[in-house]
């Protein structure tokens, strides 16, 4: 089940698990896990972007480290709300997924690369750690405004 909506995303959840984000780049894929009482996201391992099939492990792979009840995906919404072929890109990186059996939820994330890469900033990281942890760090900041939309 693909969806963009929490509400519905939340009801196909089964009980217990954690949630994956993922932020789905042409080069890369960020991951983030939240912890089991969904209250905090944190960046996970960078998957360097090969042939699909590969991705596809390295993602089934890093699923296998938790027990996890569902993947939230970033998608790139332009600021007028329109779409991009960037959007359509994750959409179909989500049909591909699909047959994993877990809930997908596609995550408005505009402004999370911004948002990660201030923080990092604020932290004083130097730009070659900005440049290697940002992806994951987005995945969390799109996985961090999921959660918090669904316990609301």
């Amino acid at each position: 089940m693909i969806t963009t909506n929490a509400a519905e995303f939340r009801d196909a959840l089964p009980d217990g698990g954690v949630l994956i984000g993922l932020d789905v780049g042409s080069k890369t894929i960020g991951t983030a896990f939240c912890d089991a009482g969904w209250s905090f996201a944190s960046p996970a391992e960078l998957i360097v972007r090969s042939k699909f099939a590969k991705d596809k492990a390295r993602l089934l792979a890093a699923l296998a480290t938790r027990p996890t009840a569902g993947i939230v995906i970033g998608l790139p919404i332009n600021m007028d709300g329109s779409e991009s072929p960037r959007s359509q890109s994750s959409r179909a990186f989500a049909r591909n997924i699909d047959d994993l059996g877990l809930p997908i939820l596609l995550w408005d994330e505009r402004w999370s690369t911004a948002a990660a890469e201030r923080a990092m900033i604020e932290a004083d990281l130097s730009r070659a750690k900005r440049a290697e942890r940002i992806d994951s760090a987005a995945a969390a900041h799109i996985l961090q405004g999921a959660i918090d939309a669904l316990v609301a």
